[in-house]
């Protein structure tokens, strides 16, 4: 069994190919396909490049991935792994509490020469 999996083109998020050829982004809204219609489920989300970048086909059984891929399939469907990606809701990479740097703030330096 398989399932079409790919990133979304708008912010990267992975995508999978579900239900009535839509783009779902849980793994258990995946559809799932043998191995004979899995291919031409491929051609579908391929014929879609303005939403799905790179699918590609996924083994599982029962919603879970398996085979060689489903460590590094569990981390994708999981999100980002870094900084503030985590909060899937943030969109700026500083914290709330942290204050803008100030001109006068920063202390230049003149570069270090041979004399």
């Amino acid at each position: 069994m398989k399932i079409v999996t790919a990133n979304r083109l708008s912010d990267g998020r992975v995508l999978y190919l579900g239900a009535g050829d839509r783009a779902v982004t849980g793994v258990g809204e995946a559809a799932v396909f043998d191995a004979g219609a899995a291919d031409a489920a491929l051609a579908v989300a391929a014929a879609r490049p303005d939403v799905f970048v790179n699918p590609y086909l996924v083994e599982v059984g029962e919603h879970a991935f398996t085979g060689r891929d489903r460590l590094k399939e569990s981390i994708r469907a999981a999100g980002p792994t870094v900084g503030h990606s985590l909060d899937h809701g943030a969109r700026t990479s500083r914290s709330a509490s942290a204050k803008p740097i100030k001109e006068a703030d920063l202390e230049v330096r003149a570069p270090n020469r041979a004399v």
